[in-house]
């Protein structure tokens, strides 16, 4: 039986096993440590790691520096340590960034946010959403052993194209091989719970395999990963989201591969493919909890009907790159992606039709089916006889096609739906004074094209005829800064950035409820067009690197996700957004000891009634919760180990249900790696302390569903060993 714990002295000792957590890393500092290079150092999540390589996100070969934006870079060593610790990439990324909101824990990332806005995942710049038919999956389409860094660009902007009105998450792949000959990595993942429970257990085996050989090399891998089930701090199981799908009780298969050409000295051409499914076993069903005593929904042993919530991705892609190509670079690319998302079923009121099934007997589940191709094409270079002015030219193109169908019979949910876009830009960068001043701008001009053909709606809506069409619009997307670096290492910036996306068309066009509607005509077809203002500062000198910036960004016609009755519906709201960050990573006295803390505070409002003016609190479906990070990492020789907590602070919605408010956590991770010469052996914990939590997104939504009362997942034991060859 567990002791009941006041509130308050829960918190109390909480924080304290998480500053105790924090100085183990300082006292195993002082411990001797065989190395080879006493300056071994692990990669941070800070720029100074990003002006060594080119963020491809970016759009340029200019240095991050050079930019008035922010831009983090995750690099392989850190991500390694950080996917041991939580499993996945999206994980990593909300762990390692302030104001990147909780991750659910689930399959679904629906409310999942960066700097309380959408983000775009993509995978070597290829868009993975679904914006046509937002199926929230876009943060699992691959292994996170096939990415070699994680892009981060922060607040809108128009650099990818539609999507990214939060910023963007670009996972970058594993480049060829670096030598002549045979080359790769194994890895092998041990899972367990605090309990070390035969439910509970999972693993992971993976292998990377490259040839190169004079201009042609050749990389092959596959990743299996088999999850048990999760427990919260208490030793439940975690319940099981058996609509929107689940991580826990799955398995998952990754296929890669990667066919270069060096064509010449300056050019190069690149295949790539991979394969991404998820599926969920089924073998839970929900026990429902209760949320007026605090008992989380939880899981027993049963048969889900239907087919388990699955996930596919698919991608193939063709690039081409030439650092010489008329005085400039050129980067080409050619791509194809398809997934099919499928969501668990049910006997749900929207699903019923009398002419299948009597009223209220129906089972039926949703997939989402979509397909994407495209082309990329940019080209750099300073201006000749002018070299302080370097501008860039590209074109993009997006074709997606996107439904949503009702696959236990085959009725169409969301009518296949077509966008098309065709987008050139532009973008200049200027450097004055020898580099201590310098203007950048650009524009970007979309013009796109949504094709709906007619259709009818499912009975539930009244099998109401809807005459379909081909809305358009055009919009010129803005961008523009300035940054001023007096002294090496010390900059400052400002700068206004404009992003779009679409609201989640399917989700509209398959509730109309209501006769004599034309395609054509319906406004809420109409984009979302948000912007970005920031000002920014860093300093990146000796030991110090910190960074701290102010951002604000409006959208007329935002897209919320609102409750109305069981069902999340969009709805075209005006949205304000402001928030703050600041992160500080400094190396301590003793030799490999580095800590950072990070701070990230947001501020969203909308426009309830339609009068213009902003009037209540974002939700949390919309926008996340202020947070603190904290870390200390070691690293000397093969040895390095690394602690951190995240505290989730309280937030309270004004004009919400009350019933709504968080009332925050912590949560404290700790990992320990020794490179053997054999392959590096590790040792993570998540949630050391096995706090007792609710995600945040149970916390703030639903207040009256026990089916959807989420705890987080407990203590999560890790151990690997990681071989390159």
């Amino acid at each position: 039986m567990i002791p009941f714990i006041p509130v308050t002295k829960r918190v109390s000792m909480r924080l304290s096993h998480s500053f105790a957590a924090l100085s183990l890393i300082a006292v195993a500092a002082t411990v001797p440590a065989v190395a080879q290079d006493g300056s071994g150092e692990s990669p941070q999540l800070v720029e100074g790691e990003s002006d060594d390589i080119v963020v491809t996100a970016a759009r340029t070969e200019l240095p991050p520096s050079a930019l008035p934006i922010t831009i983090d870079v995750i690099g392989a060593d850190q991500l390694a340590e950080q996917v041991q610790v939580s499993g996945s990439v999206v994980d990593a990324v909300s762990a390692l960034t302030p104001s990147f909101s909780p991750t659910r824990q689930k399959l679904s990332g629906a409310g999942e946010s960066l700097r309380g806005r959408s983000p775009l995942f993509a995978i070597n710049g290829i868009p993975q959403s679904t914006p046509l038919r937002d199926g929230s999956r876009d943060g699992f389409t691959i292994d996170p052993f096939f990415v070699d860094r994680v892009e981060l660009i922060y607040g809108s902007n128009a650099l990818q194209g539609i999507g990214a009105t939060g910023g963007i998450v670009n996972q970058v792949t594993v480049g060829p091989p670096a030598r002549d000959g045979i080359s790769g990595r194994a890895l092998a993942q041990l899972i367990a719970d605090s309990d070390y429970t035969s439910a509970g257990m999972g693993w992971k085996v993976a292998g990377l395999v490259g040839w190169r050989g004079g201009a042609f090399d050749a990389t092959l891998g596959a990743a299996y990963e088999s999850r048990g089930m999760f427990r919260d701090g208490e030793g439940r199981f975690v319940g099981v989201d058996g609509t929107q799908g689940e991580i826990q009780d799955s398995d998952s298969l990754s296929l890669f591969a990667r066919l270069g050409w060096q064509v010449s000295d300056s050019a190069r051409l690149d295949l790539l493919a991979h394969r991404f499914e998820l599926e969920g076993n089924g073998d839970y069903v929900v026990v429902n909890g209760n949320r007026a005593t605090g008992l989380p929904t939880s899981a027993r042993r049963g048969v889900q009907d239907g087919v388990p919530p699955t996930n596919r991705t698919e991608t193939l892609s063709l690039t081409l790159t030439d650092d010489e190509l008329f005085g400039g670079s050129f980067t080409g690319q050619l791509f194809w992606n398809r997934s099919r998302d499928t969501f668990g079923g049910g006997i749900f009121a929207d699903f019923q039709d009398p002419l299948i099934a009597p009223l209220g007997s129906l089972f039926d589940q949703s997939q989402n089916r979509s397909r994407k191709y495209g082309g990329k094409l940019a080209w750099e270079r300073a201006v000749p006889g002018f070299d302080d002015l370097t501008i860039t030219l590209g074109f993009d193109a997006l074709y997606d096609s996107t439904t949503q169908i009702l696959a236990a019979t085959g009725r169409p949910w969301v009518p296949e739906t077509n966008y098309r876009s065709l987008a050139p830009f532009a973008q200049a960068n200027l450097a004055l004074f020898d580099g201590v001043v310098r203007l950048a701008g650009g524009a970007r001009y979309e013009n796109v094209e949504i094709a709906i053909p007619d259709f009818t709606t499912l009975f539930f809506y009244g099998r109401r005829q809807v005459d379909g069409g081909a809305p358009s619009f055009d919009d010129a997307l803005l961008n523009g800064g300035i940054i001023v670096e007096p002294i090496d290492g010390i900059r400052a910036y400002a700068s206004y950035a404009e992003g779009y996306t679409v609201a989640d068309v399917g989700r509209i066009t398959r509730a109309i409820a209501i006769d004599n509607v034309d395609i054509d005509t319906f406004l809420d077809i109409s984009p979302v067009v948000s912007n970005n203002r920031e000002i920014g500062v860093e300093v990146k000198r000796g030991p110090l690197d910190f960074s701290a910036a102010y951002f604000w960004s409006t959208s007329t016609r935002g897209q919320l996700l609102v409750l109305v009755g069981d069902v999340f519906q969009v709805q075209r709201q005006r949205v304000e957004i402001e928030g703050f960050e600041a992160n500080v990573a400094v190396a301590l006295p003793v030799d490999g000891l580095r800590a950072s803390v990070g701070y990230a505070h947001l501020d969203g409002r909308t426009d309830s009634n339609g009068d213009g003016r902003v009037d209540i609190d974002l939700d949390g479906a919309n926008i996340s919760p202020d947070r603190v990070n904290a870390a200390l990492s070691y690293a000397s020789g093969p040895f390095s180990a690394r602690v951190q907590t995240s505290w989730y602070l309280s937030r309270r919605f004004a004009g919400g249900d009350p019933r709504n408010d968080f009332v925050g956590y912590d949560l404290t991770d700790a990992s320990v790696r020794y490179d053997t010469g054999y392959g590096t052996l590790s040792l993570a914990v998540a949630n050391l302390f096995d706090a007792q939590y609710i995600s945040y997104n149970s916390d703030t939504q639903r207040p009256t569903d026990n089916a959807r009362f989420f705890a987080g997942r407990g203590r999560t034991v890790t151990l690997g060993w990681d071989w390159r060859f």
